[in-house]
């Protein structure tokens, strides 16, 4: 299985030879460096920084002196790469499918209507403040909310996958992968791409 983390530039367009043009995304992908290897699993580390700013347990896999990584991940797979190795973009080619996964932009505390879809009530006859308003909300024989129930909260700051993505262009100068559509989260955050 392919793995590769990566961060979220921006967004941009696409043109093909024929004129169209796709929505995509601009990720500033790897290097990655395998750290550890088991049987099931290995870890890679992505990102650098400071040594001073790692914790102790985590200071012997640094990448050079006086560095640490920024992110370790474990993955799942029966065929590790070997210790040391380095795995970049190059892994992946144009038209490839790939998994997506990310946390989606945080939107703080959130209506029904913005939250989960609802109507709303009526504009006019004789409605003053219910236009956003969730309306009854079930029987009144329980006399309790049912658990489950669609209603204002929080909203955003999950973890989202978006699946069978396609990579439009793999740019090993720039470490950069060019990803077809949206990718959850804003600018800077991280993304861990499965092919």
């Amino acid at each position: 299985m392919k793995f590769l983390l990566a961060t979220k530039q921006k967004m941009t367009q696409i043109f093909r030879e024929d004129g169209r043009a796709f929505p995509a995304t601009v990720l500033s992908a790897g290097p990655l460096k395998v750290t550890a290897t088991t049987a099931a699993n290995y870890q890679v580390g992505y990102g650098e920084k400071k040594l001073s700013r790692v914790n102790k347990p985590q200071k012997y896999l640094s990448p050079k002196e006086g560095m640490g990584y920024k992110v370790l991940r474990s993955v799942q797979t029966t065929d590790a790469p070997e210790l040391g190795a380095v795995i970049d973009v190059s892994i992946f080619t144009p038209g490839d499918k790939v998994k997506v996964s990310g946390i989606s932009k945080a939107k703080g505390f959130q209506g029904v209507v913005k939250r989960h879809g609802f109507k709303g009530g009526p504009r006019t006859h004789g409605q003053k403040h219910s236009e956003r308003e969730p309306g009854s909300i079930g029987a009144t024989g329980p006399q309790r909310v049912f658990k489950g129930i669609r209603m204002a909260g929080r909203m955003g700051g999950d973890r989202v996958t978006q699946k069978n993505l396609e990579i439009l262009e793999v740019k090993p100068a720039t470490n950069e992968l060019v990803i077809k559509g949206a990718i959850p989260g804003r600018k800077g955050t991280l993304i861990e791409i499965r092919g």
